[in-house]
């Protein structure tokens, strides 16, 4: 197998690189997720004090699915804000997520990588300059170029705590059988 970080046919030399970056993301976060099960996909750790892989892939999600509205220059709709939000709950966490399974949450991740193929479709490599905000209160700015770098970044970050979340679920499930 041979790695590059393309875009498609239809997309600018660097828009389709940075879209590369987070299409090549998007397939390890896939990979590293695969064959969990539910039980799995809601473990929060030892002593429950983490977020799960269902808690961080829904917060990747929603993050990416923000970023694609700002790359559109669009609000992101509030039938969207719904599905797949919100950013944070009341106590400023990410929001619970329990009993959703991974073919659920990843066809759902599916459909907001898609918007994103379609929208840096639409850019030209002079788009990238645009400046957006983002933020929880969009107190903050960024270009279009840092936006899908961040993308990419982001979910990379995220993965490192899923492959911990697994790396303790088997740990605990190898103590449990030794002991049941």
């Amino acid at each position: 197998m041979q790695y590059d970080l393309q875009g498609e046919e239809n997309m600018s030399t660097i828009v389709g690189m940075l879209y590369g970056a987070v299409k090549e993301n998007s397939e390890r976060l896939k990979s590293i997720a695969e064959g969990m099960s539910l039980e799995e996909i809601d473990y929060k750790g030892p002593g429950g004090h983490y977020n799960s892989t269902a808690q961080l892939i829904k917060h990747i999600m929603y993050v990416d699915l923000n970023w694609v509205y700002r790359i559109k220059g669009e609000t992101l709709p509030p039938s969207l804000k719904d599905e797949y939000g919100p950013m944070i709950d009341e106590h400023n966490k990410l929001p619970m997520v329990r009993a959703i399974s991974l073919d659920t949450l990843l066809s759902k991740y599916e459909v907001v990588f898609n918007m994103l193929k379609d929208a840096c479709s639409q850019l030209t490599d002079a788009d990238l300059d645009r400046i957006v905000t983002f933020g929880h209160e969009n107190e903050k700015q960024a270009t279009i170029r840092w936006g899908l770098w961040h993308m990419a970044d982001h979910n990379r970050y995220h993965q490192a705590h899923i492959n911990q979340l697994r790396k303790w679920y088997s740990e605990q499930k190898a103590i449990m059988n030794k002991l049941g």
